[in-house]
């Protein structure tokens, strides 16, 4: 990628008109039902689309003719914008450290120092948070991890759950996957699920059961999806009165990574991650 300079104030200014237009609250099944409201929301793709009257008011706000005037283009900002707005969430899609917009690793919780979206979307989040905008990226050529990884002549690696991707392993990249059996007889008991009508209950049911781990002695390590919901876990400990050890992504606990993983097999500790 190379970085690409564009005025920082379009940023700002795209981050304005997104806050003052208004979602579709027309279902995008219905083809046949003209869409209300200035955009709709295309989750699944993750995608912003204006409608008639969007392209009208953003126009009009920024007091231009057309959002796609090549001498004077605003349509990449306020696509970008409603993106950052809609799409990307702050404490889980990422965090603010010293002043700058972090990425957090949808998969681990884990922030990502130094990487940024690119093609203007991350100014855009920088202008939607109020933090100093850096210069815009823009990919000129990308490779997939799969094509990357069978450059090289030899392959190999250590995992706990590759045996569930056999299939992939050797499909893709030709290797052989070969269990190495444990050191002592596992004594795990996998519990059939448990099912609750509400986001509300299942994490009053897990602080109970914490709680319950506590107050036997017994480590235990829940973890979750993202900073949100390990920092919801973390408020109704508080309220147990029950004493845990939280690793997110937020810098305080990041810093603390070593200390807390040591700690985390101790009786009755109960780390969130």
């Amino acid at each position: 990628s190379v970085q690409v300079e564009r005025p920082s104030e379009k940023y700002l200014r795209a981050a304005e008109v997104a806050r003052a237009l208004t979602k579709s609250s027309t279902d995008r099944n219905y083809e046949e039902i003209e869409p209300d409201g200035d955009y709709e929301l295309d989750e699944k793709q993750r995608n912003i689309l204006l409608t008639d009257q969007g392209f009208e008011n953003s126009e009009r706000q920024l007091g231009v003719e057309d959002l796609f005037d090549p001498q004077d283009p605003w349509a990449h900002y306020i696509f970008n914008a409603l993106k950052a707005r809609e799409l990307f969430t702050l404490d889980v899609s990422y965090i603010i450290r010293d002043g700058e917009v972090v990425i957090v690793d949808e998969f681990t919780g884990r922030i990502m120092p130094g990487r940024r979206w690119s093609d203007g979307l991350h100014q855009a989040i920088e202008a939607k948070e109020g933090v100093e905008i850096q210069p815009e990226t823009q990919t000129l050529a990308s490779i997939t991890y799969q094509n990357f990884f069978l450059l090289y002549p030899k392959l190999s690696g250590m995992t706990g759950t590759a045996k569930t991707e056999e299939t992939e392993f050797e499909k893709t990249y030709t290797l052989e996957v070969t269990i190495v059996p444990t050191n002592r007889i596992n004594s795990r008991q996998d519990l059939p699920d448990v099912v609750y009508k509400t986001e509300e209950a299942k994490w009053k049911a897990v602080a109970a059961e914490c709680s319950e781990m506590h107050s036997l002695g017994r480590p235990t390590l829940v973890g979750t999806t993202s900073v949100e919901k390990s920092e919801l876990l973390s408020t109704l400990l508080n309220q147990l009165e029950v004493p845990y050890n939280l690793l997110n992504a937020k810098p305080e606990n990041v810093e603390r990574e070593a200390e807390i993983i040591a700690q985390a097999g101790r009786p009755g500790a109960v780390t969130i991650a």
